[in-house]
């Protein structure tokens, strides 16, 4: 469906496409997990103990579901209204990747290790994923 010989916004639209919606699948997924989790009544998920963990793991599927919605917009958005080139273009999509990592990366790895009731220290990514996506959201605006 994209070539990727055709212009550079055309390789910019077709990596948001199928970046999105490849974490799409990803973020989806895990929700189903953390489903079986709840399903299957763990501690380690459900213990009153365990809140943070919980929380930050729902906080990962919904911010990674959320910003995978947001690439595939992205880019069906630049397919029908190109308002960024060069420089800007490059900019915003690498932002919006970074945080589509970051964000819901720094979530998850804030979880999976908590420190009594405090997050782990991956969760220092969240601001800077936040940042990233300001910064996007930004671009694409103007």
């Amino acid at each position: 469906m994209f070539d990727k010989t055709t212009s550079d916004p055309d390789v910019y639209v077709a990596r948001h496409i199928r970046f999105g919606w490849r974490a799409l699948l990803l973020f989806a997924a895990l929700g189903l997990v953390l489903e079986a989790l709840h399903a299957f009544k763990l501690r380690w998920y459900l213990d009153a103990s365990n809140e943070p963990r919980r929380m930050l793991l729902t906080l990962t599927h919904a911010h990674g579901v959320l910003l995978a919605l947001i690439n595939i917009i992205f880019g069906l958005s630049h397919r029908s209204f190109p308002t960024l080139s060069g420089r800007r273009l490059s900019l915003a999509s690498a932002s919006l990747l970074s945080a589509t990592a970051l964000l819901p990366g720094g979530f998850l790895l804030g979880g999976l290790v908590v420190y009594g009731g405090d997050p782990g220290l991956g969760v220092s990514l969240v601001p800077i994923g936040a940042t990233l996506l300001i910064i996007a959201l930004a671009l694409f605006a103007k």
